[in-house]
């Protein structure tokens, strides 16, 4: 499956206030969602030593489809194909790689 299948599948179960006019409601799903896997690594450290069995590993997996689905929805809701995001990501890793700048903070670097 290509990142622009996955969109319009996960378009397709869409169910929230205002579908195709609404940034808000993925924006606070994944603030949500992110915030559900950071907890489960978390008590991870906290209480397995930092090693990820099996089930932890499956659960984050959910979690993180939960994560996919809302960057899905926020792509959609402000008119970009998943394809387009991800290549665009690439691209300015690859530029800040080229010019020794992939550390450090800032959008334009």
């Amino acid at each position: 499956m290509d990142l622009n299948q996955y969109q319009q599948g996960a378009r397709a179960t869409a169910r929230y206030p205002q579908v195709g006019s609404n940034p808000i409601y993925p924006t606070l799903g994944l603030c949500g969602e992110a915030g559900e896997v950071a907890d489960k690594v978390k008590k991870v450290i906290r209480d397995d030593n930092g090693v990820f069995s099996d089930p932890v590993r499956e659960s984050l997996k959910l979690e993180l489809g939960d994560v996919l689905w809302y960057v899905a929805q926020l792509a959609s809701e402000l008119g970009f194909d998943l394809d387009t995001v991800a290549r665009a990501n690439l691209e300015k890793l690859a530029s800040r790689a080229a010019r020794n700048v992939i550390a450090g903070s800032g959008d334009q670097r």
